[in-house]
C-alpha cells in the first residue's frame, strides 16, 4: 500500500507539471492565449475520455503491468515536451502524458482497493494524488527555469523511480481476475448518479483551483489561498476515510456537499483575511467525499473495478479541466465575482444527486482476498 501511495504521487506530478509548464511555453516560444489552452486541453481531454476505456479493458483482464507503464509513459510525454519547438510535437508530447495517466489510475486503484484494507486506506491512496498534483509545480519550475525547456528530459527520472519500486512491489501480489471477491450485480442506477456527483466536485475543485489566486489577489496573498484550498483539502482527504468508518459513506458525503454549498458561495463574497477561513471550510467540504466516491463507485460495480476507478477517478480531474474555459468565459462576459458564484451551483447538483444514493448493499461490497494478495515489500 505504501509503494500504491508513493506511486500515486509520482503519477499525478506529472498532471500537476502541465499547468507549470505552460507559462514556460508561453515565455520561449510566445504561445497565444489559445495556443496555451490547446496544451491544458491535450492533457485533459484524451485523459478524460481514454481512462474510462482503460477502465473496460482491466476489467475483461488483470493488467497490473499498467501501472508502472501508465506511470513512465505519463513522465516521459512531460519530458520529451520541451524539446522540439513544433507545436504539433509538443501538444502529442503532452497528450502522451494523458494517455499514461489514463492507463495508471483504474488498474492502480482496483489494486489499492485490495490491499487497502478500508476507507482509511483508500483516503491515503487518495491523497498520494492530490499531493503529486500539488508537487507539479515544485518540481517543473526550477528545472526548466534554470535549463530551460531543452532541461525537460530530467522530468522523467521520478516516473523511472516510481516504476521501478512499483514493479518491485507488484512481485508480491498475484494478478488474476479472480483476485477480488465480486457477487452481486452491478447497479447502474446507482453508479449513473454517483457519476454526477464526480463531475459536479470536478468543476467546481478545478474552478477554484484556476480563479482563485486571481480573486484573491496579490501573488502572495493568491499563492498562500492555493495553499489553503490544497493542504486543507488533503487533510480532508483522509478525513473521509475517518469519519465514513464512523457514520458512513452516504451520509459524509451528503454533509459534506450541503456545506460545500454556502462555503463556495462565500468565497466570492466573504472580504478581507476571512476569506482564508472560507477557503479552508469549502476545501474540506469538497475533499471530504474524494475517496469515497472511488469505493462507492467500485461498491455499486463489483464486477467492473477498473470501469468505476476510470470514472471516479479519471472524470475527478479531466472534467474539470474541459470546463474551465466556460468558468473563464463567464468571467470575461460578467466578473471574476459572478464566475466564482456561478460555482455554487454545482454543490447543489452534486448535493441533489448525493440525496438519491444508497449504501452499497452487502452482497454487492467488495471484499478483498486473504488468499490473493501477497504481502507488500515495506
Amino acid at each position: 500500500m505504501t509503494v500504491l501511495v508513493v506511486g500515486h504521487v509520482v503519477d499525478d506530478l506529472y498532471q500537476g507539471a502541465v499547468p507549470a509548464i505552460v507559462p514556460f511555453l508561453v515565455a520561449e516560444r510566445a504561445y497565444g492565449y489559445l495556443a496555451a489552452a490547446g496544451i491544458t486541453v491535450a492533457a485533459t481531454l484524451l485523459s478524460s475520455v481514454v481512462q474510462p476505456l482503460f477502465g473496460v479493458l482491466t476489467d475483461r483482464r488483470a493488467m497490473p503491468w499498467l501501472v508502472p507503464v501508465g506511470m513512465t509513459v505519463a513522465g516521459a510525454g512531460i519530458g520529451l515536451s520541451g524539446l522540439s519547438d513544433s507545436y504539433l510535437v509538443t501538444w502529442l508530447a503532452i497528450a502522451l502524458s494523458g494517455l499514461g495517466v489514463a492507463a495508471y489510475h483504474p488498474e492502480a486503484a482496483r489494486l489499492a482497493r485490495r490491499v487497502s484494507g478500508g476507507h482509511v486506506g483508500m483516503g491515503w491512496f487518495a491523497l498520494g494524488g492530490n499531493v503529486g498534483f500539488a508537487l507539479g509545480p515544485v518540481l517543473v519550475t526550477p528545472v526548466v527555469h534554470h535549463g530551460g525547456l531543452g532541461a525537460s528530459p530530467v522530468l522523467v527520472v521520478p516516473a523511472l523511480i516510481g516504476a521501478l519500486f512499483t514493479v518491485a512491489a507488484l512481485r508480491g501480489v498475484r494478478g488474476s481476475r479472480t483476485a477480488v471477491a465480486r457477487t452481486g450485480r452491478d447497479d447502474w442506477a446507482q453508479f449513473g448518479r454517483l457519476t454526477v456527483v464526480v463531475m459536479a466536485r470536478s468543476i467546481v475543485t478545478f474552478g477554484l483551483g484556476t480563479f482563485l489566486a486571481l480573486w484573491v489577489g496579490g501573488p502572495v496573498a493568491g499563492e498562500v489561498a492555493l495553499v489553503v484550498l490544497f493542504g486543507v483539502g488533503a487533510a480532508g482527504t483522509l478525513l473521509g476515510g475517518v469519519l465514513a468508518e464512523r457514520w458512513g459513506r452516504i451520509r459524509v458525503v451528503r454533509v459534506s456537499y450541503a456545506v460545500a454549498v454556502p462555503a463556495v458561495a462565500g468565497i466570492a463574497l466573504v472580504p478581507g483575511p476571512a476569506i482564508y477561513v472560507v477557503v479552508a471550510v469549502a476545501a474540506l467540504a469538497l475533499y471530504v467525499p474524494f475517496s469515497l466516491h472511488t469505493t462507492l463507485g467500485q461498491d455499486y460495480l463489483p464486477n467492473r473495478l477498473g470501469t468505476a476507478s476510470g470514472v471516479t477517478l479519471g472524470l475527478a480531474v479531466s472534467v474539470g479541466g474541459l470546463a474551465a474555459p466556460l468558468i473563464g468565459a463567464i468571467a470575461a462576459a460578467t466578473s471574476l465575482r459572478w464566475a466564482l458564484l456561478s460555482l455554487t451551483v454545482l454543490p447543489v447538483v452534486a448535493w441533489v444527486a448525493a440525496r438519491g444514493l444508497s449504501e452499497p448493499s452487502p452482497d454487492r461490497t467488495v471484499a478483498s482476498s486473504a488468499e490473493a494478495v501477497a504481502p507488500l515489500p515495506r
